[in-house]
């Protein structure tokens, strides 16, 4: 009994000994953990805080930024809008001197036309163009500056030696060779004529004809267009010299259609009055003003004198 009693007696010291034990490492336990609770809760607002603080910081750097950057905005917006001022003050500057340049060049550009049309006339006979048909006289000393052999092979009579204007010649071949590619036949009767052939020929038609009737359809020497070299009379294989009825032959027609084009018009037509009509005489005044001439339906005599001189200086352009 006696063993059993310590035993027991010391089982329950023990026992008791582990629960106070026990209650204290649990009361132990416990105010550790509600110390790290603390210290994490602690730890926890002062990082909150921390963070708060950083966050502020941030959001004024940020506002400092942005208010930074609004000036710089703005003091860019300022620079550009006086760049573009000074920008249109400059294109307008520019626009100033492109318009006095541009007025300057066009005034270059009327004194070398004007050099250039005072050029050509210096080198241009100033009596081609002229209305010698009983208005303008050429003395007996007058001969075109160049004169050029007429190819036999457009000529009425072969034989014949027939000159025209130099520089007219060129045109000429070019229209007989265009009308015979039209089958046309157009052949050359009588081309430049002296002052001295012309009244020789006058003196022939008045002793023929009378002085009226000659006067009707001959100019007096002086006052020829054939004594300019820049004339021709046009007949066919088939009339020959007369020159009777001309008018109602297809190189009439043909002439009267495209004689402009190489420069030539009819001097006398059927509403003139300086002459009888004479269809198959021609006269070149350049294509310019042969071409005026056509699309206006008018006839070189009719115009003023003045208007046809400003084209002389392209008459053999």
């Amino acid at each position: 009994m006696g063993i059993i009693t310590r035993e027991h007696s010391w089982y329950n010291h023990w026992m008791r000994n582990f629960f106070t034990q026990k209650v204290t490492w649990s009361l132990f336990f416990s105010v550790i953990t509600i110390i790290v609770g603390f210290g994490c809760w602690g730890y926890g607002i002062y990082h909150y805080a921390q963070t708060l603080a950083k966050l502020d910081e941030t959001t004024r750097e940020l506002s400092d930024r942005q208010i930074a950057s609004q000036e710089r905005m703005k003091g860019l917006e300022d620079r550009l809008a006086s760049l573009e001022g000074a920008n249109s003050n400059l294109m307008g500057a520019l626009k100033t001197e492109q318009e006095k340049t541009g007025s300057t060049l066009e005034q270059i550009g009327q004194i070398s036309n004007t050099v250039g049309v005072l050029s050509k006339l210096s080198k241009t006979d100033p009596e081609l163009l002229k209305k010698y048909s009983k208005a303008y006289f050429l003395n007996e000393h007058y001969v075109p500056l160049s004169l050029a052999t007429i190819d036999s092979q457009y000529l009425s009579n072969p034989k014949a030696t027939l000159q025209i204007h130099a520089s007219v010649w060129p045109y000429l071949q070019r229209l007989l060779v265009a009308g015979q590619t039209n089958g046309m036949h157009m052949q050359i009767l009588s081309a430049y004529r002296s002052f001295g052939t012309q009244a020789v020929l006058k003196s022939a038609y008045r002793i023929t004809y009378g002085a009226g009737t000659a006067n009707a359809f001959s100019a007096e020497q002086g006052y020829s267009e054939h004594q300019l070299g820049t004339t021709i009379d046009f007949t066919t294989p088939a009339i020959g010299s007369a020159l009777t009825g001309f008018d109602k032959t297809s190189e009439y027609q043909w002439l009267l259609d495209n004689a402009y084009q190489y420069g030539f018009v009819i001097s006398y037509p059927k509403e003139n009055t300086f002459y009888t009509f004479e269809p198959w005489h021609w006269r070149f005044v350049g294509v310019a003003l042969a071409t005026r001439l056509h699309q206006s339906n008018q006839y070189f005599y009719a115009m003023d004198q003045r208007e046809i001189d400003n084209y002389l200086a392209n008459i053999f352009d």
